[in-house]
């Protein structure tokens, strides 16, 4: 690149600019603010960590591990790595500060960029957006149920009702073992390619994941855990649809369904939406049992999810849906002279502090470019005057919707304002 050239933004990561970042912000906190309403408190965590967390919590033989991360050896050549989900990193900070030796289930929210070395395409970006809530330390067949709706509820708080929630169970300890030896048995006897036999031997049910035509049809008839859960785990599962049935969350069970990381058990679930094309998924998470003491905590359950801010903001536009504000402030000073730029910088300020968004036209534009500025910004009223009114101790106040604008003394601004833009 020539030392004149201007920069590009890296490959695969989106810019979200006013008056479209509006709408990012508004699927951002509206899904937050699901989980915060259920008693979920922030938790704000480090971009990278330690390159083991991810390769330990994720999973050697999952694609994000494999194929996905953004890896490098800091100045201490200490190898770290840019984030891919949150699960992990939630985990090392309960660990670590020892939340789960309080009251329990540990009840968190989490909201920022995730990164994965991914083929960019519409909603797969390389720094992907995610809301995401765990809730540790509790195996209760009703917080399953709970942190699903806490997703649901998230998503229809915008507006977004195209969506259908797939779920399964992947079962436990009671039962993996057996159906893990039965899914490879039937996978061995299979045509199957060096690298996808080498899964089979890893985590066969990665197999099921499996996108390419050809595998698909050869798996077709796989077994599925579904079929083949314990008692304990069926029962657990039952509960959870039970659960589900008396909130009024829809759902469809998916049995063929496999999620991306390795450390899911019991209640899996994923949030679809056909108006995506093929990256159709907004968000899924479900119920991680041995993850804690994988990472070298107790040996305690929980269950998150991971919900797509960018994908989210795609399936409203599928939907011919928008969010959050369209106006980028309330009010906007147009002052004409020296004079009248003093004294409505103070308004300005004053209106502020009361709470409301006012810009300014900068610069000393003429009367016309100014009022063109203050219908562009979306502001409700105007704040007009020229060094004559200060001498005379007005200020024009003008509606921007009707056109009507009337003198009002310095002084009593900032209140007339105020009952206008309640009004």
């Amino acid at each position: 690149m020539s030392d004149s050239a201007a920069f590009q933004g890296p490959k695969g990561v989106p810019d979200y600019l006013p008056p479209d970042s509006a709408q990012f912000v508004a699927v951002r906190d509206g899904l937050l603010d699901a989980a915060r309403r259920a008693g979920y408190g922030d938790i704000e965590l480090p971009i990278f960590e330690d390159t083991a967390l991810f390769a330990r919590g994720v999973g050697e033989s999952t694609d994000v591990v494999s194929k996905e991360m953004y890896t490098f050896a800091d100045r201490g050549e200490r190898s770290v790595t840019l984030r891919p989900e949150g699960t992990a990193g939630v985990m090392r900070a309960v660990i670590q500060h020892g939340l789960d030796r309080g009251a329990l289930p540990v009840k968190l929210c989490y909201s920022g960029p995730f990164f994965r070395y991914e083929r960019p395409q519409a909603g797969r970006y390389r720094q992907l957006q995610q809301v995401g809530i765990e809730a540790i330390g509790v195996d209760d067949p009703a917080l399953d149920a709970e942190v699903i709706a806490v997703a649901d509820a998230g998503f229809r708080s915008l507006g977004l009702d195209g969506f259908r929630l797939e779920i399964t169970s992947l079962g436990d300890d009671t039962c993996r073992p057996a159906y893990r030896q039965l899914l490879q048995d039937f996978l061995f006897k299979l045509d199957l390619d060096e690298a996808t036999r080498k899964r089979a031997e890893i985590n066969p049910l990665r197999v099921l994941d499996d996108k390419r035509p050809d595998v698909r049809a050869m798996t077709a008839d796989a077994p599925v855990m579904l079929d083949h859960l314990s008692e304990s785990a069926k029962a657990h599962f039952d509960t959870v649809l039970a659960h589900l049935d008396a909130l009024g969350v829809p759902y469809v069970v998916n049995p063929r369904m496999v999620r991306g990381l390795d450390y899911y058990t019991k209640t899996t679930f994923e949030f679809v939406h056909d108006g995506l094309g093929a990256q159709s998924g907004i968000g899924g998470g479900g119920r991680y049992d041995g993850l804690m003491s994988q990472l070298g905590g107790q040996d305690l359950s929980g269950i998150g999810f991971g919900l797509g801010v960018d994908r989210t903001v795609l399936a409203l536009a599928a939907e011919g849906k928008s969010v959050g504000a369209t106006s980028r402030v309330d009010v906007f000073g147009v002052p004409l002279g020296e004079q009248a730029k003093s004294v409505l910088v103070v308004l300005a300020a004053k209106l502020r502090a009361a709470g409301v968004r006012v810009d300014l036209a900068y610069g000393d534009r003429g009367l016309k470019g100014a009022m063109r500025a203050a219908d562009r910004s979306g502001a409700v009223l105007a704040l007009v005057a020229g060094d004559r009114d200060i001498e005379a101790g007005t200020v024009g106040v003008k509606n921007l919707g009707s056109g009507e604008q009337v003198d009002v003394a310095v002084d009593s601004v900032v209140a007339d304002v105020l009952s206008r833009l309640s009004n």
